[in-house]
């Protein structure tokens, strides 16, 4: 018997050793920075392709190979010096890149960026990695609000495709017209709810462009294999109705099955030519972004960031919350949520946060009837009861019932400060993207709560349309409440050295993780328990000392960690409910008898670092 468990040991030290070996082994072949680059182009078509263009750093030889000695300064420079002199121009320029009054500083930094962009993509990202926690502000939100408002005005280069209603029966050709063979990651939009600042029409691409780039920041998603789209069905916004330097269709929008054949169209379309494909929904409005999450999430690999990443970002809020109060994350099922907004990310948020309390609870009807109690939403109207005419679907489940309101003390239609008064809720959470709709006296009923540590998610984007700031909530509630919103804000200094944190609940803290996870593990579907799964990891990212602190999500100079743990925590749920297929050379079995360290250096080795490939020339 001794011998017997001396050999099995040994042979699961011996298995051990292999699959580490075997992780070292691919990491070098797989790694997307170790791949050399074939071209089938030489000389000033290099110089002009920002995949490839890298300027002043290609080196003699290279130059020899490619054709493009005389067409480069002669002195070769290393790719830091190139960041360096380029950071040294950025904050030069950004005082004086302004295009006028209208153009902020962060636009500004944002065209100067693009520019960089435009020219060479590998220098672009390593500027971005590099300096993330500056510069995500500036792809991302809240100064990407700004660039989809003007990006008329600003286009300069295509970036993209763009398929319109005037496009029905074309697409399937068209999706050939993109270059890349392989798309791991596309981006979409209809511009019809872009961010907090309604409908952008074709400007919304914007969006779908900054988005993709932190898929390549936070991910380490080739930035070769990404794609933003824009699906142009028209806008309704009458200012771009008759603006002459729009660039989109000039008509109303198009509605009903019309609308849904042209997104059935799209989706066979690309799905056709690249069957690997994820696809990410970004800025539909409410009515079709359950719509059409309901209609492909079991047929493709596809999710909608807006219900379901901002669902996930406010899950590993309100658990981080709870290891704030210093109760552990089962206690979550008693927390008491008010939520301001009925809209696909409110309802999702509240669709998902209640799933996640009946599986704590037992995952019963009884457990489900529980969860469904914690929760008040009011949206334009007031509180949504039973009463309350026309009820929109989604929302139905969590009408509060009229045996629930007598010894409440409300009525249908209550107002957010009635509610919060005689609720006496845990959390607030806001996603209304109605700037100030936690005013002073909504503030003031919060210091009722039965919580010693009540919690604010004033999440509406841009920054102009958060719920309330840090300032307004600490300087009310003081620095035992626990503060989160969805754009930036400042710490606020409380005096006698505390501080109170302002957390950001970024989506771009979980859809890169949840996209690089979906592709690394081959999943079919991207399922709720994957999307549980990315929450829960970010929600137990932070360290205890940290959450004591009131710090719930943590700082954006940390994504590319933060992702590759979401990211190995995706995998290893899509291989617990047999979804995984694998990835290039790990099959669904190999990646089963992974263990979590070894899945977490598994999506490192497959994680894109900007580094200038070796790169071969070969005639067609």
């Amino acid at each position: 018997m001794a011998n017997a468990a001396l050999i099995s040991r040994s042979l699961r030290r011996s298995d051990t050793l292999h699959r580490l070996l075997l992780l070292q082994a691919r990491g070098f072949t797989t790694a997307e920075c170790h791949r050399p680059v074939v071209l089938h182009k030489r000389g000033p078509d290099i110089l002009h392709d920002p995949w490839f263009n890298r300027g002043t750093a290609f080196s003699m030889t290279e130059r020899d190979r490619l054709g493009l000695r005389g067409l480069l300064p002669p002195n070769v420079v290393s790719s830091q010096q190139q960041i360096d002199r380029f950071m040294l121009d950025l904050k030069r320029l950004e005082q004086n890149a302004r295009d006028g009054p209208s153009d902020t500083y962060p636009l500004a930094k944002w065209r100067i960026l693009n520019r960089l962009h435009d020219r060479n993509e590998t220098m672009y990202y390593k500027v971005l990695i590099d300096n993330i926690e500056e510069y995500a502000p500036i792809v991302y939100t809240p100064t990407v609000g700004a660039v989809c408002q003007n990006y008329s005005g600003l286009f300069r280069r295509p970036r993209g495709m763009y398929f319109s209603a005037e496009d029905r029966g074309e697409m399937m050709s068209m999706v050939y017209n993109w270059p890349a063979d392989q798309v791991d990651m596309i981006v979409v939009t209809d511009g019809s709810r872009i961010l907090g600042l309604g409908d952008l029409g074709v400007q919304g691409i914007g969006i779908a462009i900054g988005k993709l780039d932190l898929y390549v920041a936070a991910a380490g998603i080739n930035p070769q294999r990404v794609l933003p789209v824009m699906i142009d069905v028209g806008t309704n916004n009458e200012k771009l109705l008759k603006d002459p330097l729009y660039l989109g269709l000039q008509e109303h929008r198009l509605e009903g099955e019309e609308y849904v054949e042209i997104i059935d169209e799209f989706m066979e379309a690309v799905f056709s030519r690249w069957p690997n494909v994820i696809v990410q929904f970004e800025d539909f409005q409410s009515k079709w972004a359950f719509r059409l999450l309901q209609r492909y999430r079991n047929t493709y690999r596809m999710f909608n960031d807006d219900v379901q990443g901002t669902a996930g970002v406010a899950i590993a809020g309100l658990l981080g919350a709870v290891r704030a109060q210093g109760r552990p994350m089962i206690d979550f099922p008693k927390q008491k949520i008010v939520v301001a907004g009925a809209g696909s990310a409110g309802i999702g948020v509240v669709n998902a946060a209640s799933r996640t309390m009946a599986r704590m609870l037992g995952n019963n009807d009884v457990a489900f009837e529980s969860a469904r109690s914690q929760f008040w939403i009011v949206d334009a109207h007031g509180l949504i009861t039973e009463d309350r005419a026309d009820i929109d679907p989604d929302a139905r489940p969590f009408a509060r019932r009229k045996s629930e309101l007598a010894h409440q003390g409300l009525s249908e239609g209550a107002s957010l400060v009635e509610v919060v008064k005689k609720v006496k809720p845990d959390v607030i959470l806001g996603l209304s993207a109605v700037g100030g709709l936690f005013s002073k006296e909504v503030l003031e009923a919060l210091k009722d709560s039965s919580s010693s540590r009540p919690a604010i998610f004033a999440m509406s984007n841009p920054t102009k349309n958060a719920e309330c700031t840090p300032d307004e909530a600490f300087s009310i509630l003081g620095e035992k409440v626990i503060f989160s919103s969805g754009s930036p804000f400042d710490d606020v200094d409380l005096g006698d050295g505390k501080i109170g944190h302002s957390n950001q609940g970024n989506n771009m803290y979980l859809f890169p993780g949840i996209g690089l996870g979906t592709l690394l593990s081959g999943a079919r579907v991207i399922s709720d328990g994957m999307l549980q799964a990315a929450a829960e990891r970010l929600a137990s990212y932070m360290k205890e000392e940290e959450v004591l602190q009131g710090i719930i999500y943590p700082p954006t100079s940390r994504i590319r960690d933060i992702t590759k743990e979401v990211a190995a925590a995706v995998v290893r749920e899509a291989v617990a409910e047999d979804l995984a297929d694998g990835y290039r050379d790990m099959d669904a079995r190999e990646l089963a008898r992974l263990s979590e360290e070894e899945t977490v250096d598994y999506v490192k080795n497959n994680m894109w670092n900007p580094v200038y490939p070796t790169v071969v020339y070969k005639k067609d």
